[in-house]
């Protein structure tokens, strides 16, 4: 026998290559075709890998999904690394993970490059002027629907509606995601909660002074990820951490580019992060796109590494449980407070506001795919051009 390697070893090897490969191409076809934000994305993934595949049971993706919210960083990003995790060892970790952001990077990519090619020509300044509606509407509906599953008590809606207050008064809102969980979980400790822990909680709240300064390959990095680091809750508490960071904060981007990276981001499927890559390359080119990717998704995949093992055995803590419910209540309160400031640059006359009105009805009666809503809106911006220009 010429080749050394016992057969089984071989078989063995072979077999696991399959598997990596299976992963990679599965969550590649997923990054390329899932609409929706990461609710949808995971829905996809369930019938995938479960229903049809059987990697897993229903017991054990419910499980992953605990996991996946107890730590920062996007969700469906997230499960797509556990997943791959679980079925090809680390080799499909990276696989599940890089196969699921890959479409997504590329497309949003491109429609930057569009952006900073034609952005300027009337046309896509009408086009975004329908978009920018939708988007509001899109984000009051996932506001909704989330804020009716984790506000479940009075002490989360007053730590939410505090939160979004503190963010208008300048705030830091890193101090203020962290702060709501230290506040609910001193306000829900047995024996300890009352009026007395509420100031203790909060005393580190402090703003971090907003400092301009000039734009850095290395400072978007950098900026990217800090945000991938501690952001939790939707996708769309995103973008609090953008408009603190780039547009108040550092002053690189205008509420406008942001609106219009967040409609990119929205439009496209895969990760809403990918909001990133836009965001890079308006700043700094294809290098850009490409460090502030990896600022912002470098920590999910650092920190899913780190913790997969341990928070399988601790997701269910009552204090990690806590504290996770703080986190996403104050989540819900800077996404509040964004949705706001970016509805008044948005909604500037009877037309705009009717766009956000009647796609708010069309989401919250109907189960539309938020593409379609972005493309509608798009085109009835560039048909209120043609029909009344000026």
């Amino acid at each position: 026998m010429t080749d050394s390697t016992p057969p089984t070893v071989a078989h063995k090897r072979q077999e696991h290559q399959k598997k990596v490969l299976e992963v990679f191409f599965v969550f590649l076809r997923i990054g390329l075709t899932a609409f929706g934000g990461p609710a949808a994305h995971i829905a996809i993934m369930q019938n995938e890998v479960v229903k049809r595949r059987k990697w897993i049971d229903d017991q054990e993706f419910m499980d992953l999904i605990g996991i996946t919210n107890l730590v920062p960083g996007p969700n469906s990003s997230e499960m797509s690394m556990h997943l791959g995790l679980v079925r090809a060892g680390w080799a499909g970790f990276f696989a599940g993970g890089f196969g699921f952001l890959i479409p997504a990077f590329l497309l949003v990519l491109g429609f930057a490059w569009a952006y900073v090619q034609f952005g300027a020509a009337p046309q896509v300044g009408w086009l975004l002027y329908g978009i920018k509606p939708v988007v509001i509407a899109i984000i009051l509906q996932a506001l909704w629907n989330l804020g009716k599953k984790a506000i479940k008590n009075i002490w989360l809606g007053i730590i939410g509606i505090l939160v979004a207050a503190a963010y208008f008064l300048g705030v830091n809102e890193i101090a203020l995601l962290f702060g709501g969980a230290v506040v609910y979980l001193l306000l829900r400790w047995e024996k300890k909660a009352g009026a007395s822990g509420l100031p203790m909680a909060w005393f580190p709240l402090v703003g971090i002074p907003l400092v301009a300064r000039p734009f850095t390959l290395a400072g978007l990095f950098l900026s990217f990820f800090k945000i991938g680091s501690v952001l939790y809750g939707s996708g769309y508490v995103l973008l609090a951490f953008l408009q603190a960071e780039f547009v108040d904060r550092l002053g690189w981007l205008t509420q406008q580019q942001l609106l219009d990276a967040v409609a990119v981001g929205q439009f496209t499927p895969g990760p809403f992060f990918t909001t990133a890559t836009f965001i890079g390359y308006v700043l700094g080119g294809f290098p850009g796109a490409v460090l502030a990717t990896l600022g912002i998704f470098l920590p999910p995949f650092i920190i899913v590494a780190l913790s997969h093992q341990i928070l399988r055995r601790y997701k269910d803590h009552p204090i990690v449980r806590k504290l996770l419910d703080g986190v996403i209540a104050a989540s819900l309160g800077l996404m509040a407070a964004v949705a706001w400031q970016l509805g008044v640059s948005s909604l500037i006359d009877f037309f705009s506001i009717g766009i956000a009105v009647v796609s708010l009805a069309i989401i919250l009666r109907y189960k539309v795919n938020s593409a379609w809503l972005v493309l509608g809106g798009a085109l009835l911006g560039l048909m209120r051009h043609i029909l009344l220009p000026g």
